[in-house]
């Protein structure tokens, strides 16, 4: 066990696979108490479990980022059975690939806002007496594409820059009350929520050959950045966006 993060009350959204469950298990791995948050109940408490066998401490929830009140109840669970948060970190989203003139185009334009962009507001607003108190830390999962579009998929190109935006924003607002609010923005990361796409099309080896590293990446690949973000190593670090994409936005 590390302890870069040691002393430290983390929450991490979308927790239950993936990106988030891999920062979960980081964040506990360096000290942390972790609350793991995810829609899918069960993928969180299979992620605390993970943790527990590595020897760390989390408690799991289920959270839906786009109900306002469930972030307010998150935050009371928190309080209650870990204390104050001094970590949070917005990862939880939902990816559709659709041209715009496509049947479903308005449902999946609401749904990834809502979760997206929404979610990280309502999320980020439930936590902001705690990390205010704790000179908190907090972490906002955004993308390539909160730079650069990829095919069909406008609505998640729009979000991920609002991602960016609010991060920037964020940062100015909160540093006076010693806040810092950074974002990583990954690549191409091999998860569970892009299984499927990865499996019936051609956009890995697509993205892969764009990438200098010239390879895909894990979701482990986001950990260690995410660790850096929170703790002390990055101490004058606020408003910054670290790209985790193996090189993909330099060409």
């Amino acid at each position: 066990m590390g302890t870069l993060l040691e002393g430290h009350i983390a929450v991490v959204t979308g927790a239950g696979s993936g990106i988030g469950r891999a920062i979960a298990k980081g964040y506990a791995a360096e000290g942390a108490k972790v609350m793991v948050a995810d829609i899918n109940a069960a993928g969180a408490s299979e992620t605390a479990a993970m943790i527990a066998d590595d020897g760390g401490t989390s408690v799991d929830s289920a959270l839906d980022v786009t109900d306002r009140s469930s972030c307010a109840a998150l935050a009371n669970k928190v309080m209650a059975e870990l204390g104050p948060a001094s970590v949070l970190v917005n990862n939880a989203g939902i990816v559709r690939r659709a041209p715009i003139s496509a049947q479903g185009a308005d449902q999946d334009w609401d749904d990834i806002m809502n979760v997206n962009a929404t979610g990280v507001y309502n999320v980020t607003k439930a936590f902001l007496d705690p990390l205010r108190e704790n000179k908190g830390r907090i972490v906002n999962i955004g993308s390539i594409q909160s730079f650069v579009h990829t095919g069909n998929a406008a609505a998640y190109t729009v979000a991920k820059h609002g991602v960016l935006g609010f991060t920037r924003a964020l940062a100015a607002e909160l540093g006076p009350d010693g806040i810092r609010v950074n974002a990583i923005g990954p690549g191409l990361i091999r998860t569970p929520l892009n299984a499927e796409n990865r499996a019936n099309t051609d956009m890995e080896a697509r993205f892969v050959a764009q990438t200098p590293l010239r390879r895909a990446g894990e979701a482990e690949d986001i950990a260690g950045p995410a660790i850096f973000l929170a703790s002390d190593m990055s101490g004058f670090v606020t408003g910054a966006y670290v790209p985790v994409d193996g090189g993909y936005l330099t060409l």
